[in-house]
């Protein structure tokens, strides 16, 4: 007999009176009770924990199994019970505080199914203040692994595993650890999946924080149950990934998250201990550290670890007071501008009798970036642009914002000055006013004739920055995503004279961010999809026109080019030019007269600039239209042989054969 899909394991200690919730919403999946198997094991709880559970388990006789033991002192214990017990394809480990979202897994059982996956991650959210890792959750990922994903920084438990690949691999919890058991679990069976899945469009689980904040991972403190796990990890990494690329994106987690988790800890030990702990600290965290890493690190990081590595006590216990204050505050931290780069001012920068490198509190890449478009609008073969831009915490003194136009497939760029308009007030709703942006407006106007360093820019994608730039402090950025309601991200596609000519340009918000573009030359928005012909009719109230009915919706171009273009076949031409309804493009319509067509099988196309396209066919019960020129009868009427497009003979009516036809008739 085949076993469940799911095996959920719950390791329970005093989870009253949030078990209940907990088996309820596994019992309540959409997967359905045949695909799933519980088992609790209650480790030594003296609340009533136990005796819910059996109670549990008469109401759910064939879904949940349960066992009792001595307390183990943690979740380990009880987890490798249950995964010894388990006879599912996949194992869901789920805390007894916790619950699942209805169809978890369901969805979580389906994508490992989808993608071959040995590990699936479904979206957490955080209950009762508790806060959930989110990086890794922004987008599905059906398959990735920890290297080109974020997925390494949740390393609790709480995941689908494939059960073969814990059993290859002979993973338990380590029973002598209080804390990071879970990361010597999880870690090893991130890096020898084949596979790993991310839910990230589903509230699959819901992290619950206690009333009486007694989840485990939560109210274990101390410096030494963190050094002992630690190293471990560190072990771990060293073992089993090659230096490089690759360790160090792993390595990061554990040089923020753990560091800085260990070191709110530290500030409560007695000296003699902190003094041991930070040792110990820099012997662990060394292997993993090296200069290069210093990129992907924030400046506090980059400081915490320096100060780290140089157990630098006092002032590191200085520094997390301050980290601390400035957490309750909320207040962003003051930079200094200096050879074009910005510092934040955290402790001891530029200390002379510390020495810490300017390198620990460089933030010019972290700056955040404040813009806003008021204006965007093509007129002719100028794209005016106004609005404002500046750093946050660089006051704007010294002004070197550039517009900045850079094509996409190839890189090229090309950097266009813009006035400085004046902002007052700028800034006063952001960090209580302590930062005066009274220079950040802009204003712009570039002519693609000469735009490309005084010739026309080539056709391409050219994604519109700003180098925003204050005391020597620059940095681009795209702009567009934050605009005024009344500026239009709708693609609109002028056709402009440059140089003599027609060229299409498409100012344009791409998808999902919308940021500005100009599309020149057709790379995405093309032109005769824009254009089309409804109907052909003889013009009510004057039978010898011919009406053509279409609709264009380019946003402009130059008088007189949209045009219906006939032919005789035998080098005789008529051009008729377009009516618009309005001048603001839309509707229009093409009259042709046919008394001023000479003899002759006429065709045609319509023409804008380049750009060309078929007429419709004139419908074959269209009677002819007739005519007198010179007092000789003459006709025109739609030719229907000749294919599906619009063939209109014009010729004099041949009157022996008019009258033959009437004596016939």
């Amino acid at each position: 007999m085949a076993g469940p899909a799911v095996s959920v394991i719950i390791a329970a200690y005093n989870a009253m009176p949030y078990l209940t919730r907990c088996i309820t919403s596994v019992a309540e999946q959409s997967i359905g009770r045949d695909a799933v198997e519980v088992i609790a094991v209650d480790d030594g709880s003296t609340d009533g924990t136990g005796e819910e559970l059996d109670r549990l388990a008469e109401e759910y006789p064939t879904l949940l199994r349960v066992f009792h033991q001595k307390n183990s002192g943690g979740p380990s214990d009880p987890r490798n019970k249950g995964l010894d017990q388990a006879r599912g394809k996949f194992v869901f480990f789920l805390d007894a505080d916790d619950y699942l979202g209805p169809e978890a897994l369901e969805r979580m059982v389906a994508m490992a199914e989808e993608n071959g996956t040995d590990v699936v991650l479904g979206k957490m959210v955080g209950v009762g203040g508790r806060g959930a890792p989110t990086s890794m959750f922004r987008r599905n990922q059906p398959r990735t692994d920890v290297f080109s994903s974020r997925v390494y920084w949740t390393l609790n438990p709480m995941k689908l595993f494939r059960r073969d690949l814990l059993e290859r691999l002979e993973l338990r919890f380590p029973t002598d650890l209080k804390i990071g058991e879970d990361q010597l679990f999880v870690g090893p069976a991130y890096l020898h999946a084949d596979g790993i899945s991310v839910l990230a469009d589903y509230d699959c689980l819901f992290w619950v924080e206690r009333e009486d904040s007694g989840n485990i991972t939560l109210r274990t403190g101390g410096c030494e149950p963190r050094l002992r796990f630690l190293p471990r990890v560190v072990d771990l990494l060293l073992e089993h990934v090659p230096p490089g690329p690759g360790r160090d994106h792993l390595a990061h987690r554990h040089l923020t998250v753990e560091v800085q988790q260990l070191l709110g800890h530290l500030v409560h030990e007695p000296r003699p201990e902190q003094e041991k702990a930070l040792a110990r600290l820099a012997e662990v965290i060394a292997p993993l550290w090296h200069e290069g890493m210093n990129d992907r690190l924030s400046a506090m990081a980059r400081l915490r670890l320096h100060l780290v590595r140089h157990t630098m006590l006092d002032e590191l216990l200085e520094l997390v007071r301050f980290e601390g204050e400035l957490a309750k505050s909320g207040a962003a931290t003051p930079v200094l501008a200096d050879g074009g780069r910005a510092y934040a001012r955290y402790p001891y920068l530029r200390d002379p009798s510390r020495g810490i490198p300017d390198a620990c509190y460089d933030v010019t890449g972290q700056l955040g970036v404040r813009h806003r478009v008021t204006r965007a609008e093509l007129r002719g073969t100028v794209l005016h642009l106004t609005g404002h831009g500046y750093l946050h915490r660089v006051e704007t003194e010294g002004v070197t914002t550039e517009l900045v136009l850079r094509e996409r497939d190839s890189g090229t760029e090309h950097r266009l000055p813009v006035t400085h308009t004046a902002t007052p007030g700028l800034g006063k709703e952001e960090d209580e006013g302590r930062y005066a942006y009274e220079r950040a407006g802009f204003e712009a106007s570039v002519d693609i004739t000469t735009a490309g360093d005084g010739a026309p820019l080539p056709d391409g994608l050219w994604d519109i920055y700003l180098a925003i730039g204050a005391q020597g402090v620059s940095r681009d950025v795209r702009i567009g995503n934050k605009r005024d309601a009344g500026v239009c991200g709708a693609a609109t596609t002028h056709i402009v004279d440059s140089g003599g000519d027609p060229r299409a340009v498409t100012l344009y918000t791409t998808k999902p961010h919308g940021n500005f573009t100009l599309d020149i030359g057709e790379r995405k928005h093309q032109v005769l999809p824009q254009l089309s012909l409804r109907s052909v009719r003889w013009t009510p109230g004057a039978p010898t026109e011919l009406e053509f009915a279409g609709r264009c919706t380019l946003a402009a171009f130059p008088d007189g080019v949209l045009a219906v273009h006939l032919e005789d076949g035998r080098g005789g031409t008529a051009v008729f030019p377009a009516r618009m309804a309005s001048r603001s493009g839309g509707d229009f319509v093409v009259r042709v007269p046919v008394t001023e067509l000479p003899a002759g099988l006429w065709t045609g196309q319509l023409r804008l600039g380049p750009w060309s396209s078929g007429l419709p066919p004139i419908p074959a019960n269209v009677a002819p239209a007739k005519w007198r020129r010179r007092g000789l009868p003459w006709y025109a009427k739609p030719v229907t042989n000749r294919g599906a497009g619009f063939a209109l003979r014009v010729a004099r009516t041949d009157l022996v054969r008019a009258a033959t036809r009437r004596l016939k008739s």
